[in-house]
């Protein structure tokens, strides 16, 4: 049996009956919600029925916030959130938000908290990767991010009436100043690299030359190169692997999606890398483990480098400069 009771402008609560407790008192389900009229207010009390009938509902001054992150995962991120987004909330879930806030009440954690947890962040010695230092302030706006997200779902649910970390001020980020090669100095990178390997040299030249974001490289296949025409067409990205598995996307925006003119010098050394990949990819037979991908950089197995592959490969070339 439900119930429905006006409480105010918009207010609403609904009182849904859940049995006999062990004690011999009916059990009574109650929550307050905001609803424009009496029929959406019906609507979200029939909604808040079957929560309770079928098990779902949890009662908020039960809930921590542990819990609420596997209702906000089952029944929200797995399947809004893109594969690739979801993999970086979680890590940052398990390994910075959890270890604070997975045991306090949902409805408990306040303002002050928020500030705290982010404050802590930011001092020496928050890295967990073994480096010294603290977090730069670009993945500490994402963490804030995250928390806001998921604490703006439990309040879309009605599980809190506000949200406490949309009530603080967002971490700001610092931005660094970009030091750019001038003419003399892409002159003499260009005669440096004449003496690295050919895999290195092509990625270093088109870095430069064509401004390629690093996952725009990792992610660059030998069909999305005209080299007759001196044409690259950016097609897609690799920026993240789950499980030791690539994920490829389209870019996200028109302007990301973009056809870039190569220098005379760059096709020169993109035919002489295409023929040694081509006779590369022959040798290897049914070895071959690209499937239908050929991309410009990869491993031994066809396969695109990562983007740690990618950054090392470039400081191992700076320092054999030095």
């Amino acid at each position: 049996m439900a119930s429905l009771q006006k409480r105010g402008n918009d207010s609403w609560l609904l009182v849904v009956e859940a049995g006999i407790g062990a004690d011999g008192k009916r059990v009574r389900r109650t929550k307050t919600i905001k609803a424009k009229g009496i029929r959406e207010a019906r609507k979200l009390l029939s909604e808040f029925e079957t929560e309770v009938e079928t098990g779902h509902y949890i009662a908020p001054e039960k809930m921590n916030f542990a819990a609420f992150v596997e209702e906000w995962k089952e029944k929200y991120a797995e399947s809004e959130l893109g594969i690739k987004t979801l993999d970086i909330y979680l890590r940052f879930l398990k390994n910075r938000i959890l270890p604070v806030f997975g045991h306090m009440r949902l409805d408990k954690i306040q303002p002050f908290h928020i500030v705290n947890f982010i404050s802590d962040l930011g001092k020496e010695g928050s890295r967990q990767d073994g480096k010294n230092g603290k977090l730069s302030s670009g993945t500490i706006q994402y963490i804030h991010r995250i928390l806001k997200n998921i604490l703006n779902k439990a309040q879309d649910w009605r599980l809190l009436k506000n949200n406490p970390a949309a009530e603080i001020q967002k971490p700001k980020v610092k931005r660094k100043e970009i030091e750019v090669y001038d003419e003399d100095e892409v002159a003499l990178l260009f005669q440096l690299l004449e003496k690295e390997q050919m895999k290195w040299r092509i990625m270093i030249m088109l870095a430069i030359t064509t401004a390629l974001r690093r996952g725009e490289l990792v992610g660059l296949e030998w069909g999305h190169i005209d080299i007759d025409n001196g044409i690259l067409v950016v097609k897609q990205s690799i920026s993240h692997s789950i499980n030791g598995q690539r994920i490829i996307s389209e870019p996200k925006t028109d302007k990301s999606k973009r056809k870039v003119s190569l220098s005379d010098n760059v096709i020169e050394h993109l035919k002489e890398f295409y023929l040694e990949s081509r006779k590369k990819r022959l040798a290897l037979g049914d070895a071959w483990k690209g499937g239908d991908h050929f991309f410009v950089f990869s491993n031994d197995e066809e396969w695109p480098i990562t983007l740690r592959h990618l950054i090392y490969g470039f400081e191992h070339f700076l320092k054999s400069t030095d």
